[in-house]
């Protein structure tokens, strides 16, 4: 058993495919198998059950890939941190996060990070939901996650940074703009815009307008929050989004968002591994992000901000699913 075979086995339970690890990895589907095979063999069991579409772990193969997730990612931690201490420099930050979270909730925390950090260099990449998000957090040596927070993850720790009240977002010329609040009531028949199936935003308003019985039409459907309310704001339909900062004000004088109050806001914040094994850029960072979120540095840890200038890499995994973006 080598850690390359628990690699690849980790990875053929995730993407449930053999072939797709293969073209993953640049190697043949006969590799991969083999890989699975050795472990197989040395376990004295069958850890995937093979079928026309893919595969699926048994159920000793979901105990081997939660223990060996768990390891694979606090090794390729410590890895990392070992070669910035060899490399001498101030090492690197990765994040993963969605489309539009640097421009609404970053994007100050970044260039003060800059300048505090000139030579840090900035990678994103990004992922379409928050589970997706934990999924790249926990099979890739990635240090922070921007998420919805929602429910307990195995593995990863989730710490609250801002919460967001909803609003529905309208057209000036709407009846519905002119109000001061909406109620449940209110929503029932509106050109619903759809959020992403797969996003807990969408999942928390489901669940909302099942309880209160409220049934919206909606024949149209966007990847995330920002173009719902650009197609509100175009007069396409109606979108309930949380709050997000830079869409109001005289910038966009036909749209308008009035609250909704029976809606609990919906919570935002880092996801990680572990808390404490974070490296001090990592942690530097997701305090200034929180500081500039109105909550200031993150409870539990009593760091500070880091003593001054230091050079590495800040590589934020943000969405594109696979889409990268650096700056130097």
């Amino acid at each position: 058993m080598t850690l390359d075979d628990l690699r690849v086995f980790v990875a053929v339970c995730r993407a449930g495919s053999l072939s797709a690890v293969a073209r993953e990895l640049s190697c043949t589907q006969s590799a991969v198998s083999q890989h699975v095979k050795r472990l197989e063999r040395e376990i004295g069991t069958d850890l995937v059950e093979r079928h026309p579409r893919g595969v699926v772990p048994t159920q000793a193969g979901r105990l081997l890939q939660a223990a060996a997730a768990d390891g694979i990612a606090g090794l390729d931690v410590a890895l990392r941190r070992l070669a910035d201490l060899v490399r001498g420099d101030g090492g690197s930050v990765r994040i993963t996060t969605g489309a539009t979270t640097v421009r609404h909730f970053m994007s100050a925390a970044v260039v003060e990070f800059r300048r505090l950090h000139p030579q840090v260099s900035l990678e994103f990449q990004t992922e379409n939901s928050s589970r997706s998000c934990f999924e790249a957090l926990a099979a890739h040596d990635l240090d922070l996650a921007w998420i919805t927070i929602g429910a307990p993850v195995r593995g990863i720790e989730q710490r609250r940074v801002i919460d967001l009240p909803w609003v529905l977002a309208v057209h000036a010329d709407d009846p519905l703009a002119a109000r001061s609040r909406i109620e449940p009531g209110d929503l029932t028949g509106i050109r619903h815009i759809r959020l992403p199936e797969n996003s807990t935003s969408r999942a928390r308003l489901d669940a909302a307008f099942a309880e209160w019985g409220v049934h919206v039409t909606s024949d149209t459907g966007v990847a995330d929050w920002d173009t719902a309310i650009l197609l509100a704001e175009l007069g396409v339909g109606h979108a309930v989004v949380p709050a997000l900062p830079g869409w109001s004000g005289s910038a966009h004088p036909s749209l308008r968002f009035v609250p909704i109050p029976e809606l609990p806001a919906l919570s935002a914040g880092w996801a990680v591994r572990q808390w404490d094994a974070l490296s001090p850029l990592a942690r530097a960072f997701a305090d200034m992000v929180a500081a500039r979120s109105g909550q200031g540095p993150l409870p539990g840890e009593g760091d500070g901000p880091l003593p001054g200038p230091r050079h590495g890499h800040l590589r934020a995994g943000t969405a594109s699913r696979g889409g990268t973006a650096r700056t130097t």
